[in-house]
């Protein structure tokens, strides 16, 4: 009797498929062959007048006004109104596209005479601002769901019925009628054409542009190569190489949820065969994905407008982020190693060339990301900043020849960079409205004195009020979006009661982008597990302890007086003091959640490991010393317990706490040669 052979797996979807799926930040539509060539001319179109704007730029306004004219136009032909909708536009979406450049280029063909008549518009210029409003709803809804557009129409509500509340009610006003909210909406710099859309329409499509540019000249392929080759040895390997892998093609993507799933179709078998369970699997997957919009130097789109609130240069936005995203990835490259000995990973043979050689061949493609940062250190703006690495990326191109970039691909990814910006441009455009609303009813400073006045005016109480809100908001709304509302409503009370502005900006910044990974809708999480196969609940709860690191540091930024250190703020030597300090709490903070120091450590360690973490994170001298000493005490307990444990019973024999241990000498092995880790090391290279 011949035995059974083991149904193959069933093959997991594409990464473009999961992309389109799970990730919103991607036109819905495959548009037939010569719609998507008018399209692409389209796009192409936009991302020249872009590029020429930033060497011959014009009057700010205009340029707003003509980028929401095809940005709308292009959001009702890419996208479907419904899920299930066709992928050819129908006649709703032809009328909606030219209602769209017809309520957005009157300003523009009228301007000297609109902007004059900003305090006395008529009925056409209302009833433009209006349809503008209206449309804009419409395409958030399309590009980034209903919740937004929902959240704009009660800030709208909030502007006209405001005037009914009682007076003595803390965010009772006075009350507008509809001309005054659609002009503070449409008709200046603020609302619709604030700085949300102006961020969008520069930094935002440039570097989007750029990642495009960079992606099909060969990058994004040649930065999973090297990771690949980067860490191929140990049993921690194919962590560590998911981790970098999503930290470059971050640059890439511009999005949690597509690097999250372009890294996880490739290293998600390595992690399989590595003995990673599902659920952790996909937690190291949706870390190194949420890790790519922390890392400078491109971050998230919300720090371009942390750079426009706080009128500084971008090269200083990414110097507040450097060290917190150093310690982020200290956290999640301690977890991988924790993991690596609780699961009993193993090293994994993986088919990818060798790590020097790949580095003499197309090493070059690093060049460029190190341009954007030496010309922003020089002076330059970075918009022309990453211009010129997008000329470099084009140029480097040639040097491979499956990867030029001939004038059909090159007009290709221009096309592709302006349309990764649609949903982005659109959401900035509804943020802007609700910017406006804070801005003509003052609720800012009014949201402001109420929760301090909740808080009782402590500050750490505030702190965990404006995260536990953020966070909130962000289950709800786009990260940019979330940012820009809660950096006008609630990083005032942060301000209020002393906090710095850098500080409370990039506090509220890191817990936008951590809603991404937050329960219960962590879409990066849930991609993962997309990926994976895995229990979606389960593997947010591992992408939360990957990234643990990440919601605590914040705390430092705003509670302690060595915060501004973590931003690179004062002198040298406070600034890596804070960062040693900060580098010691992450560790304890790795030990408590994977629960291991020399080998698994029961709860009282894990217990005083977190104590010691965030005693260290408060970042004075007292609470330094008294964690420094927890932390000694709980690794003493730890080596204590640990020669008991051999001489009896093992301190704890739970499957997910006992390491696979290579068996003694002369017992047998249930591994194969090719799988022991220690055999693989001795391995000479071929």
């Amino acid at each position: 009797m011949t035995g059974s052979t083991a149904a193959p797996p069933p093959s997991s979807p594409s990464p473009e498929a999961l992309i389109a799926e799970l990730d919103a930040e991607r036109p819905a539509r495959l548009l037939p062959g010569v719609l998507s060539r008018a399209v692409i001319v389209l796009a192409l179109g936009l991302s020249l007048y872009v590029l020429w704007q930033t060497f011959l730029p014009g009057s700010v306004l205009p340029y707003r006004m003509v980028f929401l004219a095809v940005v709308l136009p292009l959001v009702f032909v890419c996208y479907k109104p419904r899920r299930r909708g066709g992928d050819r536009p129908g006649a709703a979406d032809w009328a909606l596209a030219a209602l769209s450049l017809a309520a957005c280029g009157y300003p523009v063909v009228v301007f000297d005479d609109f902007i004059r008549r900003t305090f006395d518009p008529t009925v056409l210029d209302t009833a433009a601002g209006a349809v503008i409003c209206l449309l804009v709803l419409e395409a958030c809804r399309r590009t980034v769901g209903w919740i937004l557009p929902a959240v704009c129409l009660a800030f709208l509500a909030y502007a006209y019925y405001g005037g009914y509340l009682p007076f003595d009610w803390p965010i009772g006003h006075r009350g507008y009628d509809i001309d005054r909210i659609i002009v503070s909406f449409t008709m200046g710099t603020d609302g619709v054409y604030g700085v949300p859309l102006d961020v969008a329409a520069t930094y935002i499509i440039l570097f989007t542009i750029y990642g495009a540019v960079l992606d099909h000249s060969g990058a994004g392929k040649f930065f999973v190569d090297v990771s690949l080759a980067a860490f191929r040895r140990s049993r921690a390997a194919p962590g560590r190489t998911v981790t970098l892998a999503g930290f470059l093609l971050g640059t890439v993507s511009g999005s949690g949820v597509a690097t999250t799933v372009s890294v996880g179709s490739v290293a998600w078998p390595i992690l399989r065969r590595a003995g990673y369970p599902r659920e952790q699997g996909g937690g190291v997957l949706a870390a190194a994905g949420i890790g790519a919009i922390l890392s400078p130097p491109t971050l998230g789109a919300a720090a371009f407008i942390i750079a426009e609130y706080l009128q500084v240069g971008y090269l200083t936005v990414l110097v507040y982020a450097l060290i917190p995203t150093l310690l982020y990835y200290l956290g999640v490259f301690l977890a991988i190693e924790i993991d690596a000995r609780r699961y009993g990973t193993r090293a994994v043979e993986v088919d990818a060339p060798r790590l020097w050689p790949l580095l003499r061949r197309f090493g070059y493609h690093f060049s460029s990301l190190f341009v954007i940062v030496v010309l922003m250190a020089l002076g330059q703006s970075p918009f022309r900043a990453v211009v010129y690495a997008t000329i470099l990326a084009f140029a480097l191109s040639f040097l491979d020849a499956g990867h030029r970039l001939t004038p059909r691909r090159a007009a290709r990814s221009l096309a592709e960079g302006a349309l990764g910006v649609l949903p982005v441009a659109v959401t900035c455009a509804a943020a802007g409205m609700i910017v406006a609303v804070v801005t003509l009813t003052g609720l800012g400073l009014k949201a402001s004195s109420l929760i301090v006045g909740v808080s009782g005016g402590v500050l750490a109480v505030t702190a965990l009020m404006c995260a536990l809100a953020v966070l909130l908001l962000g289950l709800a709304v786009p990260v940019t979006a979330s940012f820009v509302i809660a950096a006008v409503i609630i990083a005032p009370a942060l301000k209020d009661l002393g906090v710095a502005p850098a500080e409370a900006y990039m506090f509220i910044f890191y817990y936008a982008v951590l809603s991404e990974v937050s329960p219960p809708t962590a879409l990066s999480a849930f991609a993962a597990s997309a990926v994976t196969g895995g229990n979606a609940y389960r593997t947010m709860l591992a992408t939360w302890k990957y990234t643990l690191p990440a919601f605590l540091v914040p705390f430092a930024f705003v509670l302690t007086p060595g915060g501004a250190g973590l931003l690179a703020q004062g002198p040298v030597g406070e600034v890596l003091l804070a960062a040693a300090v900060s580098a010691l709490a992450v560790a304890a903070l790795a030990a408590a959640t994977g629960g291991w120091l020399a080998g698994p450590a029961g709860a009282p360690v894990r217990a005083l490991c977190g104590v010691a973490a965030v005693l260290l994170l408060f970042l004075s001298p007292v609470p330094v010393l008294a964690g420094a000493g927890v932390l000694a005490l709980a690794t003493a307990l730890h080596l204590a317990l640990r020669r008991l444990s051999r001489r009896g019973p093992p301190e704890n024999t739970s499957p997910e706490n006992t390491p696979r241990e290579d068996p003694s000498p002369g017992e047998p092995s249930a591994r194969t040669p090719a799988e022991s880790p220690s055999r693989e090391n001795e391995r000479p290279d071929r």
